[in-house]
């Protein structure tokens, strides 16, 4: 026998990586948006003024479910590319820019900061390209896996921009859910 592990260990050993961070990506990518109270069902979101190429608020859910799925499953594959040159490095920037996604939602939903979500998304993406980067060198698989979501976030900022420009008094346009009035 000239093998560490047979290939069917190194796929369970994978699928026991995946079954830890597909749910807890998942569950924290909702969790996000859920204190958020992202969505259409957002008194001040439903409010603003928006740019012709929004997709319905059904599309937001199936697309963010898929790509933190994708996330997760790349996730595994570069947390099971062991003594994989540069997979240090690709783990703490993916970890990195994983917080950063999960406080866009609260940033733009809760406090209605709209400019500062639109600066938050774009480091976010450029974190994600580079994320990108590494994990494609750690494992070619792992980088391609991130490449909808680079797509998604690019679009993303359109849209933060978009309703940026379109609502400029969208802070004050209904009193932010951080605040309690009297």
């Amino acid at each position: 026998m000239n093998e560490i592990a047979s290939q069917g260990q190194l796929r369970l050993a994978y699928l026991r990586w995946a079954l830890v961070t597909v749910p807890a990506i998942v569950f924290l990518g909702f969790l996000s948006g859920y204190v958020a109270n992202s969505g259409y069902g957002n008194r001040w979101f439903a409010a603003l003024d928006k740019p012709a190429l929004i997709p319905p608020g059904w599309v937001f859910g199936v697309a963010w479910t898929i790509l933190y799925v994708l996330m997760a499953l790349a996730f595994a594959i570069v947390l099971h590319a062991r003594g994989a040159g540069g997979r240090g490095p690709a783990i703490l920037l993916f970890l990195t820019q994983f917080v950063l996604n999960l406080l866009w939602s609260p940033l733009f939903f809760r406090a209605h900061q709209v400019g500062d979500a639109l600066v938050l998304i774009l480091v976010l993406l450029v974190l994600v390209v580079i994320t990108t980067l590494l994990f494609w060198r750690v494992r070619r698989v792992a980088g391609l896996l991130l490449l909808p979501y680079v797509a998604w976030l690019a679009f993303a900022s359109y849209l933060n921009y978009e309703i940026g420009r379109l609502n400029p008094d969208a802070e004050t346009l209904v009193a932010p859910a951080l605040r309690t009035q009297i």
